[in-house]
């Protein structure tokens, strides 16, 4: 685990199980309700910030916007778990 990453608090989400975000290096691991871990890197650093600053935003909809529909991050799928 690299210093300063940053377990999300835990919201309601229908897609996202658990969610670690590192603002410093704008790395975000993701692992789905569905047991897949991915690692996104080169996420926006102020949308990470954002998402650490605001409890009521949606997990989903984040990762969507910030980390699978852009063109700026990077994707590595890690591992899978049952869930």
């Amino acid at each position: 685990m690299q210093l300063f990453t940053t377990v999300v608090p835990v919201r309601t989400s229908d897609a996202v199980y658990f969610m670690t975000a590192n603002p410093l290096t704008g790395v975000v691991n993701v692992t789905f309700n569905g047991g897949r871990s991915y690692k996104y890197t080169g996420v926006s650093r102020r949308a990470i910030l954002n998402l650490l600053a605001n409890p009521n935003m949606s997990l989903g909809f984040w990762v969507n916007e910030n980390c699978v529909n852009t063109n700026r991050t990077n994707v590595s799928f890690n591992y899978a778990i049952p869930v």
